[in-house]
């Protein structure tokens, strides 16, 4: 048996720990640059808060209902992301983190419901979070438990294994809200006229395996009951890497990008460094402002091969401004740009280049130096020259909640 545990409105829900005068009342957390709603209570659900809708659309609305409004503390949320799924370990050994608020499970017991229940309560006792947990045969129908329970005040955990109960609840499903189903293969569905989750599981095996891909037949499968997405323990290490963010006003000078790309290389450095790997990959996007109708919208793109997979910070943040030199285009205002590293491989399994000039251990040991530094006494204490222009191109967060548990001078104090 396969569980899904999804906490609820999770952004909103980490906001909560700490306020609790917004508990039962309308709130919205909003993405980079305060620019849209990315989660929303269910009170701000009511009122007909949609998600994905610029913020700016809302303004009358959150006036009109006391709607509590936050920038977005990723900082904080990871924090309580780590500590809900912590929770779950000690539970249980087979644990695949799906997303910051999304884990699968496997359950190799009979009591399934009475055990999820008890999940729910001890992480909603040790984190503070509530939490939603689907149970079913697989994953693709613990997906779909998961999406029942969520409308449901009355319980927190649901189990779907009866074949009449799925295809009833397949019936009233649009197909775009199957797991694995993106929106091109919906469009492509849709024209011909699979519209809900049953016509998709009706759909003949090879036509889907012909017309799409495997993925596609290895769902419908699971909505038969089968298993065919095992789950995955370890997959800490990401294949891809990206860090990039939208400025609050667009930048056309060459030295404001590249302090960005320059923060966003190390950035990516230390996350590699983190999951012990290295990339043998680098590449660097630059966009406009899509929504400026006075320009035409441009998608400027680079990318670079390794000889030898790295993770040193001086190579990659080096790299990644040879890259954004060689597609600036001079009088572009540029809204958002970004770093991609991939080719990713464990940083046990580099293989050396015989042309290599660089001394990697001495780079290692550097590295390690300034992770250290920078992680007992502060974010960015030492960093690189480029970086220094941060603050002329940093995101808009003028709602930002404190980072209770991971800043000592957020932390809350108690008056006696």
């Amino acid at each position: 048996m396969f569980a899904l545990v999804d906490c609820n409105n999770f952004y909103v829900s980490c906001e909560r720990i700490f306020d609790p005068t917004i508990l039962h009342k309308p709130v919205v957390v909003l993405s980079n640059n305060d620019g849209c709603v990315i989660s929303r209570s269910n009170e701000a659900k009511k009122i007909g808060i949609k998600m994905g809708v610029p913020f700016f659309k809302i303004q009358n609305q959150v006036i009109k209902h006391n709607i509590s409004v936050f920038s977005s503390n990723y900082t904080l949320y990871g924090d309580l992301s780590f500590r809900v799924f912590n929770t779950l370990k000690t539970e249980f050994n087979s644990v695949e983190i799906y997303s910051i608020d999304e884990a699968f499970l496997r359950y190799d017991l009979k009591d399934f419901e009475s055990r999820a229940s008890r999940t729910a309560k001890k992480i909603k006792k040790w984190t503070g979070i509530p939490v939603s947990i689907g149970l079913a045969p697989n994953k693709v129908l613990s997906k779909i438990a998961n999406h029942v329970v969520k409308k449901r005040k009355d319980r927190e955990v649901y189990l779907l294994k009866n074949q009449q109960e799925i295809d009833r609840i397949l019936a009233n499903m649009p197909v775009e809200e199957l797991w694995g189903i993106g929106r091109r293969i919906t469009i492509f569905l849709k024209k011909y006229g699979i519209h809900t989750a049953l016509q998709f599981k009706q759909t003949n095996s090879q036509w889907l395996k012909s017309n799409l891909n495997i993925n596609a037949l290895r769902i419908k499968k699971e909505l038969f009951g089968e298993v065919c997405f095992p789950l995955e323990e370890n997959n800490s290490m990401k294949k891809n890497i990206c860090t990039s963010r939208s400025f609050s006003k667009t930048v056309s000078s060459l030295d404001k990008l590249k302090s960005a790309i320059g923060s966003y290389a190390n950035v990516c450095s230390l996350k590699l460094r983190k999951q012990k790997s290295c990339a043998t990959s680098i590449s660097v996007f630059m966009l406009t402002n899509r929504f400026d109708q006075r320009n035409k919208f441009q998608s400027l793109y680079q990318k670079i091969i390794l000889d030898t997979p790295t993770n040193d910070s001086l190579q990659i943040v080096k790299q990644s401004l040879i890259l954004l030199e060689s597609i600036y285009k001079p009088g572009l205002e540029y809204k958002k740009v970004g770093v991609v590293v991939s080719s990713i491989v464990p940083d046990s399994q580099v293989q050396m280049s015989l042309f290599n000039k660089i001394d990697f251990n001495k780079r290692r040991s550097l590295n390690k130096t300034i992770d250290k530094v920078n992680y007992s006494m502060g974010k960015d204490l030492i960093r690189f020259a480029v970086q220094e222009n941060g603050k002329n191109w940093m995101t808009n967060r003028k709602k930002l909640s404190p980072c209770y548990t991971t800043s000592f001078k957020d932390m809350l104090t108690i008056s006696l």
